[in-house]
């Protein structure tokens, strides 16, 4: 808490209010407690650096230590002016710092835990949409970026479809007999934003912004069921066409006998629903109907 107030009251207090020498006193207490505080994290970096590398929280508090401390040197040292970026990140790393703190207080610390989880189970999701965006991102920036050179100062006039001079917004003047004139009367000068995929950065952008902007919405239990019924097409594939002969009967493979791990309540329930719709009384696997009867201590619809 100190830490933070010493460097955010010298990074947002005015310097006509706050005195040079207050000044510099606070950032040097702000680089004294920023150590203070990496000396725990190295601490525990020593206790069990596997433990630690493993938790994300602890790279953050490097972070939100190292930068103020790196960011109050450079003050000392330099203008002011030079060092806004790192001035405007730390007090950012320090405020969500702070924030962290709340995670020890039960009230608050189920948010936290939740967004953490939801954080870990979407991980792999966000990879695969990362990835998706950067391939479309390369072939459209491929397919539009302007072949000929151009200037954003100076019009540039050719045959590039993807010039942005070309596909700039333009105005022509409507004569007194009602014909256009074929000539562009005013042509609003292009930016960047014009064609967006004259850079490959600007790429990634338009393309993530045209991405996000497809939304599907689908249960969750639905996706679970597309997940399994995709695993197992591929499986089915790779039986089909990637193994040889002698390797679809290789036994540690394809076992004749494949045993499933189900709910006990879940499955006595299904089988209770299929008895009242008359759907259990199929010719399909009548031992294992048996058996499930017995174990569950169900009255079939026999008895019933």
């Amino acid at each position: 808490m100190a830490y933070l107030g010493c460097f955010t009251a010298v990074a947002t207090i005015s310097q006509d209010i706050i005195k040079e020498g207050v000044q510099k006193q606070l950032l040097i207490a702000s680089i004294v407690l920023g150590f203070i505080h990496l000396s725990f994290e190295v601490r525990q970096i020593i206790y069990d650096p596997i433990k630690w590398i493993q938790d994300f929280c602890n790279l953050f508090d490097v972070i939100a230590y190292l930068l103020p401390i790196y960011t109050s040197i450079l003050w000392l040292q330099t203008n002011v002016m030079n060092i806004i970026p790192l001035t405007s990140f730390s007090c950012l790393f320090l405020d969500i710092k702070f924030l962290l703190f709340f995670r020890a207080i039960e009230y608050f610390g189920v948010y936290f835990a939740i967004i953490i989880s939801v954080g870990k189970q979407i991980i792999s999701f966000l990879v695969v949409f990362f990835i998706i965006i950067i391939s479309f991102a390369h072939a459209f920036y491929i397919l539009l970026i302007p072949r000929f050179p151009f200037s954003y100062d100076e019009r540039t006039i050719n045959d590039d479809l993807n010039n942005p001079w070309n596909i700039a917004s333009s105005y022509n003047l409507v004569l007194e007999n009602g014909t256009m004139d074929s000539n562009p009367y005013i042509i609003q000068p292009p930016s960047e934003n014009t064609n967006m995929f004259v850079d490959f950065r600007t790429s990634i952008f338009a393309m993530y912004k045209f991405l996000t902007g497809v939304q599907a919405h689908s249960p969750i239990d639905n996706n679970r069921v597309s997940y399994l019924l995709q695993k197992a097409e591929i499986l089915a594939e790779i039986e089909l066409f990637y193994l040889l002969p002698n390797q679809r009967r290789w036994e540690s493979w394809f076992p004749e006998i494949i045993y499933y791990y189900a709910n006990v309540d879940k499955t006595r329930e299904k089988v209770n629903d299929m008895i009242k719709d008359k759907k259990w009384n199929t010719k399909g696997f009548p031992k294992l109907k048996e058996n499930l009867i017995e174990k569950f201590n169900i009255q079939s619809s026999d008895e019933i």
